[in-house]
């Protein structure tokens, strides 16, 4: 159970640094990123989720939008991209957790 905990604190409560570290690489829609989690991160999450996340970084300036890429018949994706205060957010949280697992080990 405490493992569970665990696991849960550091990636399902903690998606902004999972979604910074993608958006460090390149832009990307919400869905995307929402697969790319579940994908290559085996964070299990409903999209919504991810949604709702990017939405409140984007307030906290720690995203922007990116423009839209339109599709024919469909509305435009709005891509993400991390802002220099967003780079600066994830710099802090990797030496947290750095400093955190060294303190442990």
């Amino acid at each position: 159970m405490s493992y569970e905990r665990l696991v849960s604190k550091l990636t399902k409560e903690n998606l902004w640094l999972y979604i910074l570290t993608e958006l460090e690489k390149q832009p990307m829609y919400a869905y995307e990123i929402a697969k790319t989690l579940k994908n290559e991160h085996k964070i299990q999450i409903a999209t919504v989720t991810t949604y709702v996340v990017l939405y409140k970084m984007r307030r906290e300036g720690l995203v922007e939008r990116r423009g839209k890429s339109p599709l024919i018949g469909r509305p435009g994706r709005r891509y993400y991209g991390i802002t220099d205060l967003g780079k600066q957010a994830l710099q802090k949280g990797r030496d947290f957790l750095r400093d955190a697992l060294e303190a442990i080990s």
